[in-house]
């Protein structure tokens, strides 16, 4: 099995406040992500920023709202647009959420967090092959931040994420950011959960910023990588080598400049765990 990843180097996200600079000239960056339900138009300003830019640099498709685990049917038509969408742009990855967000109510608007269970797998496992089936193509799911767990889990989330490629071929989207997150909210150790994951089923990684509250660490996405993430990435490069990262920055939207700082540290990250052409890599 290997990751479904065209990519390579570092990406960062693309947003509306850095349009015109991207317009003018790619900047230094080696490819971008967008929210693919901001792009479902079959016309208008965003759709056509977004396909002038995939002219010079290859696209990541992250979507936010199938709620790939919500019990309610997955939603046909909103696959269908997204199907469109990969039709039109050609990306490079498209990838979702390990989450749900809907009820027979309607959406909720937000990546819940998967009770970790044998039957949550088969009701994930048969939906990411009904979204892989319709997109004629791999995807990647992403670990998420998780505010709760549940007494009835019997596995991990990294275990979890594992057997789901394993079944349906899928990838692995690995957030660092979340992890960390994850490990400050219940005491889930980081680093053993990345060590579950074979390191050919990840195919991207995300950074980010985060935000300390009294209550929880929260994964706002709102400021620069923190250092203690930046260490985990520097364990993850050593475990899955030069995977394509981005920069995820939502909130509170610097100025391109910063987004650009922090993509020049994770390029540097990467250089350093990139085995040197020619050597012999020692294996144990």
């Amino acid at each position: 099995m290997s990751a479904p990843s065209a990519l390579h180097g570092v990406g960062i996200g693309l947003r509306l406040a850095h349009y015109e600079a991207f317009i003018a000239g790619p900047p230094e960056v080696d490819w971008v992500e967008v929210h693919s339900e901001n792009y479902f138009g079959d016309g208008g300003y965003d759709l056509h920023v977004l396909e002038t830019v995939r002219r010079d640099l290859p696209v990541s498709l992250h979507g936010v709202g199938l709620g790939l685990g919500s019990a309610a049917p997955l939603d046909t038509a909103h696959l269908a647009r997204l199907a469109r969408l990969v039709e039109r742009i050609e990306p490079a990855v498209v990838s979702e959420h390990l989450s749900w967000g809907a009820s027979a109510q309607g959406a909720l608007h937000d990546l819940l967090p998967m009770p970790l269970t044998h039957a949550s797998l088969d009701h994930l496992s048969a939906r990411v092959s009904q979204m892989q089936d319709a997109l004629g193509r791999s995807v990647l799911i992403e670990n998420v931040s998780a505010y709760v767990r549940f007494r009835g889990d019997t596995c991990s989330e990294a275990e979890f994420l594992a057997a789901l490629a394993q079944r349906t071929g899928c990838g692995v989207l690995l957030d660092v950011n979340n992890l960390y997150v994850n490990q400050c909210n219940h005491g889930e150790d980081a680093l053993a959960a990345m060590a579950v994951l074979p390191p050919q089923i990840v195919g991207e990684i995300h950074l980010a910023g985060h935000r300390v509250t009294p209550v929880a660490v929260i994964d706002d996405h709102g400021s620069r990588v923190a250092p203690a993430v930046w260490s985990l990435y520097e364990a993850a490069l050593a475990r899955f080598r030069s995977t394509p990262t981005l920069i995820e920055w939502d909130t509170a939207l610097p100025a391109l400049d910063v987004l650009l700082d922090e993509a020049r540290l994770a390029r540097e990250c990467q250089t350093k765990h990139t085995p040197v052409q020619g050597a012999v890599e020692r294996r144990s």
